[in-house]
């Protein structure tokens, strides 16, 4: 077994699995070069150049990790003005007050406990917490941080590894819990990420991860979840795997439903920890699917192949025929999924945000599609409005329905679907 040190992977072209280190990669799908999906040009900057980066995904056939196979520094993909804001989206922020009460329960937290929460946006998760009792401390490394301390979370702008940790014990104490939703698959550094952990946490310490989970983008054909800030799309072998070089026991695991199937993984801080049923039986269900065989990847290849086609043969009808084809939602997914299938401000003219969204007024990074208030598919009622957070796509077009749309709605993923009216 390589030295534990492999875990802080280097920038650049990697050629040796994320988690156990070994080399036997196998390539999932070629994705191009792209640019960074949450890098959105302002219209001063369309006249300059863009930076793209190879955007491959490949897997490991010794511990089933996911990964894509050049890293991008990420103080260049976590950039100071990196818009994206959990609170602004109701499904997203009753989903995580629901993560508030499982943890609660779950571990019989109680009240002046430390919860940190890594990479913690705009403090939204910390929130619920808080309102129960739980002393917070958040962790982001962008400007949102500022957002988040007006919000009354105490929050620290920095990225997390051992000498944050240290300044956190010294401040505020060893940490009960500490979670990190949709971050612990962005981060490069993640033995020094993890040693901070070992310090961070009282002896009977939790870390609580959550992210997209293999077995739920396989089965879905979720490619879009693929871009440079997902470093890795673990399957749980994985997650056990890499804890197995730290003073950690990975003792429960669950399927949830947050970004179209994420896993969410409760680690204890030390060895040899009572571990629940569940965890194997998830295990068992990974390998029952083929998580660890060749051909499940190259099925999943064919069928992004195949939406590929259909949508751009959608968009290209549709401007044949003179029919307004226009986007929905601009989640960093949307990003890959329209600079993969090539769809450009020709075929789609704009895509619309909610009117609080960071995003507004900027464009599509790659693709140059501005992004433009809502609002404007009410006022203009298009033809076709494809909904690029379609992981959240029931929702969506229930609220698009009452506010008066009556355009025809495209699911893009799984498979590309125009919904009944």
């Amino acid at each position: 077994m390589p030295n534990a040190s492999h875990h802080d992977i280097p920038t650049g072209k990697l050629t040796r699995c994320q988690v156990c280190g070994s080399e036997r990669l196998e390539l999932v799908i070629d994705l191009g070069h792209q640019p960074l999906c949450d890098s959105l040009p302002s219209k001063a900057q369309l006249d300059g150049p863009e930076t793209s980066y190879p955007l491959r995904q490949v897997w490991c056939r010794d511990c089933s990790l996911s990964q894509i196979d050049y890293v991008v520094p990420p103080e260049v993909v976590f950039h100071p003005e990196y818009p994206y804001r959990s609170g602004i989206t109701k499904e997203l922020a009753v989903y995580q007050d629901a993560f508030v009460q499982d943890a609660v329960a779950d571990l019989a937290l109680k009240p002046d406990q430390l919860v940190v929460d890594i990479g913690s946006n705009d403090g939204t998760l910390l929130s619920g917490f808080k309102r129960r009792g739980m002393r917070v401390l958040g962790i982001e490394p962008t400007n949102i941080a500022r957002i988040a301390r007006e919000q009354g979370i105490d929050t620290l702008q920095a990225f997390f590894d051992e000498e944050t940790a240290r300044k956190v014990v010294e401040t505020h104490g060893h940490a009960k819990v500490a979670t990190a939703t949709n971050v612990f698959a962005h981060v490069a550094q993640l033995g020094s990420f993890i040693r901070g952990l070992e310090r961070l946490l009282a002896p009977d310490g939790v870390f609580i991860l959550e992210n997209h989970y293999l077995l739920d983008v396989i089965e879905g054909g979720q490619f879009d979840t693929i871009y440079h800030e997902h470093l890795r799309t673990y399957s749980l072998k994985s997650i056990v795997k890499l804890f197995e070089f730290f003073d950690f026991t990975c003792v429960d695991a669950r399927r949830v439903s947050r970004y179209g199937g994420n896993i969410r993984v409760y680690v204890a801080k030390g060895k040899g920890r009572p571990v629940k049923p569940a965890l194997a039986e998830l295990l068992k269900a990974e390998d029952d699917f083929g998580l660890s065989r060749p051909e499940c990847y190259e099925a999943f290849r064919a069928r992004a192949e195949k939406v590929k086609r259909d949508l751009l043969e959608l968009a290209l009808d549709c401007n044949r025929k003179g029919l307004s084809f226009v986007g929905n939602s601009c989640p960093g997914r949307c990003s890959t999924l329209l600079n993969y299938v090539g769809i450009d401000r020709t075929l789609m003219p704009y895509i619309c945000e909610q009117p609080t969204s960071l995003k507004l007024g900027l464009h599509l990074p790659g693709k140059q599609i501005p992004i433009v208030d809502n609002e404007r598919l009410i006022r203009e009622q298009p033809d076709y409005v494809v909904l690029l957070a379609w992981h959240y796509g029931q929702p969506i077009a229930e609220q698009l329905r009452a506010r008066g749309l009556k355009s025809k709605l495209v699911m893009p993923l799984p498979e590309v679907r125009i919904l009944p009216d």
